[in-house]
């Protein structure tokens, strides 16, 4: 046997099931709704890889812990953790679920629905106050933008822009869930780690190849799931809605689906809950 090969076969391993982690439903789940707003393949990517660098900062931190110092994690703190997973994925599809009840109640009320977001145009007009000029953005109808002449092109907001705003709060919103979702997982993983390699230090080793393989596999998976929310934004705005929408209802759902399994079934509030690490 080649003793030299066994630690080469033992990172392939971490780097393969490290990619293996990032297709756990609830991580899918929530950077398919984060990055579902994208309209650049290159920025959906850097949703998922920015997602997989806050999911090692905890599995890191917080593994090493528990693999070094032999930390045991008390049942309710653990449940305690993958709750903050339900609500990470509950705030991220409130978006979606507030704006099918309100076009719901709109329809029933009757009143007129909003415009559809093809029907808006952004634009900014410059102003002087005290000798400096700035400029106003704000929303119009494409109708209303309209002279004889035309559109006001010299108004329109550069597009380019906005999504250099929105893109950093997907980053911030992607590295935030990250940390929630490592944080959940840090203790079965360190716990699986610790019972396949005794040794602290080469536990440790394997763990940061895993977490290595994690971010691999986000950005790779990222990059399959946004194609079709390009393609639908490029081409069918209807389809894209509906891709954001249900990506928005699903997150909603599962998000309760989880906090009810953890309330309810695991009872974490309970005199004796129940916690299995994984």
């Amino acid at each position: 046997m080649n003793h030299d090969a066994a630690p080469l076969g033992i990172a392939l391993l971490g780097l393969m099931l490290g990619m293996r982690h990032a297709t756990d439903p609830d991580h899918v789940i929530a950077v398919t709704t984060i990055l579902s707003r994208e309209r650049r393949l290159s920025a959906a990517a850097r949703v998922g890889i920015v997602w997989g660098l806050g999911h090692t900062v905890t599995v890191l931190i917080v593994g090493a812990c528990i693999i070094v110092f032999k930390i045991a994690i008390p049942s309710r703190v653990g449940l305690a953790m993958e709750f903050g997973v339900a609500i990470a994925l509950i705030l991220l599809g409130l978006g979606a679920a507030s704006d099918v009840i309100r076009r719901l109640a709109t329809r029933l009320s009757g009143a007129p629905p909003d415009p559809p977001p093809s029907e808006l145009i952004v634009h900014a007009h410059a102003h002087v106050h005290d000798a400096f000029e700035h400029r106003h953005p704000h929303v119009h109808l494409r109708d209303h933008d309209r002279d004889d002449t035309g559109e006001h092109d010299e108004h329109v907001l550069s597009m380019e822009s906005i999504p250099a705003i929105s893109g950093r709060r997907s980053l911030l919103k992607s590295f935030v869930v990250g940390l929630v979702h490592g944080l959940a997982g840090s203790a079965a993983i360190a716990l699986l780690v610790l019972s396949a390699i005794p040794d602290p230090t080469w536990a440790v080793l394997y763990l940061a190849i895993f977490c290595s393989g994690t971010v691999l596999g986000m950005g790779l998976i990222t990059v399959a799931i946004a194609t079709p929310f390009l393609i639908a934004s490029q081409r069918l705005a209807w389809l894209h809605q509906g891709f954001v929408t249900g990506s928005g209802l699903l997150s909603f759902g599962f998000g309760l689906f989880l906090a009810y399994r953890i309330g309810v079934v695991d009872r974490i509030l309970g005199a004796a809950p129940i916690w299995m690490p994984r």
